[in-house]
C-alpha cells in the first residue's frame, strides 16, 4: 500500500515522500476505507513544518493528512454502522492522522456516510472545516437566527462552509475576501462583501454579534474593535504572541 509520510519536520517537499506501507487491519472497533480522495489543509502543513510540536509530536516517519474520503473495504467485529461498500467520509484525530494513503484504518466513530449526490472529491473537503465552523459558531459563539456575523476569507476553505453554515441557520452575513472572489462569496449567501483591496472593513458599520477570525494575527486583534460589546470573537488562529488583550468582560445576563 502506497502512502505520503513525513520523514522529518521542515519545508515542503523535501520531508514528505510516497513509499511502501502495509495494509490496515480492522481492530474490533474499527472500520478501514479505501481512500478515494483526501484534502490537504493548513494543519496539515502546519503539521509537517512543525508547528503543532507543542501539542503532540509523532514518531516519524508518520503518514499525514486529516480528511478523506472512500469505501468500506472491512469492519471490525464490534462494528455495526457501515459495511464494506459503504460510502463514507472521515476526519482522523490529531492522534490518528494517517488519510494521505490508500487505505486508513480508524474508529468507527469518525465516520460519516456520504451523501450520495457529492462526490468523494467534495466530501472529502468537508470534515475539518465543517467541524471547525460548527464549533465555532455554534459550541463557542451561541450562534442564533438573526444575528450579524463577520467571516473574515470567504473564499478561504473554513470562510466558503462558514458562510453558508451561517445562512443556514439565519444569520446576516458579511465576509472579506478580494474583489475578484465577491461573486463567489455572494452566490455562497453573504449578504454584504467587503473586497478587502478596495476597502477597509474596520472602517465599515461594525457591531457583529460574532466575528469570525480565519486569518490571526491583527485580525485577531481588530476583531474587538469592530465587534459589539458583549458579542463574540472567534479566532481559529489567534494572534501572534506574546499580545496581551484588554477587553472588558462580557456583561452578565
Amino acid at each position: 500500500m502506497r502512502a505520503y509520510v513525513m520523514t522529518a519536520y521542515g519545508k515542503l517537499p523535501d520531508v514528505v515522500r510516497l513509499v511502501e506501507t502495509p495494509e490496515p487491519t480492522a481492530g474490533a472497533d474499527d472500520v478501514v476505507c479505501t481512500v478515494s480522495a483526501a484534502a490537504l489543509n493548513p494543519i496539515d502543513l502546519k503539521t509537517i513544518e512543525g508547528g503543532l510540536k507543542r501539542v503532540i509530536q509523532y514518531r516519524l516517519p508518520h503518514t499525514i493528512g486529516f480528511d478523506a474520503s472512500g469505501t468500506v473495504h472491512a469492519v471490525g467485529s464490534n462494528v455495526t454502522a457501515f459495511k464494506p461498500g459503504d460510502e463514507v467520509f472521515v476526519r482522523a484525530s490529531r492522534e490518528t492522522i494517517g488519510t494521505f494513503a490508500e487505505k486508513i484504518a480508524l474508529p468507527q466513530s469518525f465516520f460519516a456516510r456520504k451523501p450520495a449526490i457529492i462526490a468523494h472529491q467534495e466530501a472529502a473537503s468537508l470534515p475539518l472545516v465543517g467541524l471547525t465552523t460548527v464549533q465555532g459558531l455554534i459550541d463557542r459563539a451561541r450562534a442564533k437566527a438573526g444575528q450579524r456575523i463577520l467571516i473574515h476569507a470567504g473564499s478561504g476553505g473554513v470562510g466558503t462552509f462558514a458562510i453558508q453554515f451561517a445562512k443556514a441557520k439565519c444569520l446576516d452575513v458579511t465576509t472579506t475576501t478580494s474583489s475578484r472572489n465577491a461573486d463567489l462569496v455572494k452566490n455562497l449567501g453573504a449578504y454584504r462583501v467587503v473586497a478587502y483591496d478596495q476597502q477597509d472593513y474596520r472602517k465599515e458599520p461594525g457591531g457583529y454579534d460574532i466575528v469570525f477570525d480565519t486569518l490571526g494575527g491583527d485580525f485577531t486583534l481588530d476583531a474587538f474593535k469592530v465587534a459589539r460589546r458583549g458579542g463574540s470573537v472567534v479566532s481559529i488562529m489567534g494572534p501572534r504572541p506574546p499580545v496581551r488583550l484588554n477587553v472588558s468582560r462580557r456583561p452578565q445576563a
